[in-house]
């Protein structure tokens, strides 16, 4: 009975002094685990904040863009700490990093067609070829922009319809932007009949265009024949105006020619208001 309580008692001995010992030799393990978890997450954050304040000052970064760099940046860094922190208690990191490599690559190509989306996005944010509030068209899509985020685009068509594009569709397409240029330029066609006084036709389109101010005096407009048949006459006009009165100038000079050639006895037909000059708005 005695022997048996002592081995007892030896074993307790044995467990308590094996206990101190890995207290003593992990203990300081954990609590610089503990601090570096703690100081690795207030740097990232720092870190990740001033990198945000500088790429968002930075010419032509949008602020979804800037807040995309602030987020991966931040969690990269948030993974280079637990990755160190395992480092600090013998874990073999290499073999880690190398799953998180082969994690990487699986998850990229599952989402291949959303890591396009996203490369795209932020090659549209970067490069801006539109912006907010211009009208595009390409050969699929066309529409008002109202907001470039780094998947997809939102649009709205010229008729009021919600649209919404894939990045990558519209990165990988050529871009008509009908909203960039301040200038813009219009042509008109004007079909006379056979037996007209050109000379008083063409000064009378001219007479038309200048006294609306807002066509451009630079370039002049101008009035000259391109087609003559047995039975008709064809002037091409041409003449510039700002992009945001693009439309409205065209609707008003067309009903003003028409009425203008009447009055000066020039029978002419005029091309009618294509549904699409809303784009030019």
């Amino acid at each position: 009975m005695e022997d048996q309580t002592t081995n007892i008692v030896v074993a307790t001995r044995t467990a308590l002094d094996q206990a101190s010992a890995l207290a003593v030799q992990y203990g300081f393990s954990i609590l610089g685990a503990i601090i570096l978890l703690i100081g690795g997450w207030l740097l990232a954050g720092i870190i990740s904040r001033s990198a945000y304040r500088v790429i968002s000052r930075i010419r032509g970064i949008d602020e979804t863009l800037a807040s995309f760099f602030q987020n991966v940046l931040h969690y990269s860094l948030l993974i280079l700490v637990f990755i160190t922190v395992l480092g600090q208690f013998g874990v073999q990191t290499a073999s880690i990093i190398a799953a998180l490599g082969a994690a990487g690559l699986a998850v990229g190509l599952a989402l291949q067609g959303t890591l396009q989306n996203i490369a795209a996005g932020i090659m549209l944010l970067i490069l801006r070829p539109f912006r907010v509030g211009e009208y595009i068209e390409t050969a699929t899509v066309k529409g008002y922009i109202k907001e470039i985020g780094l998947f997809a685009t939102e649009m709205k068509t010229a008729d009021g319809l919600y649209l919404m594009a894939p990045n990558s569709t519209l990165w990988n397409t050529p871009i008509v932007n009908y909203s960039r240029e301040p200038d813009r330029r219009q042509a008109l066609a004007v079909t006379l009949g056979g037996n007209i006084d050109i000379d008083l036709a063409r000064k009378t389109i001219l007479d038309v265009l200048k006294e609306d101010r807002r066509i451009k005096s630079t370039p002049a407009p101008k009035v000259y024949l391109d087609d003559l048949a047995a039975d008709q006459t064809v002037l091409n006009i041409e003449y510039w105006t700002l992009t945001t009165s693009w439309s409205d100038v065209r609707h008003e000079a067309v009903s003003k020619l028409k009425a203008r050639l009447a009055e000066a006895d020039v029978a002419a037909r005029l091309p009618a208001d294509p549904a699409t000059t809303a784009a030019a708005d």
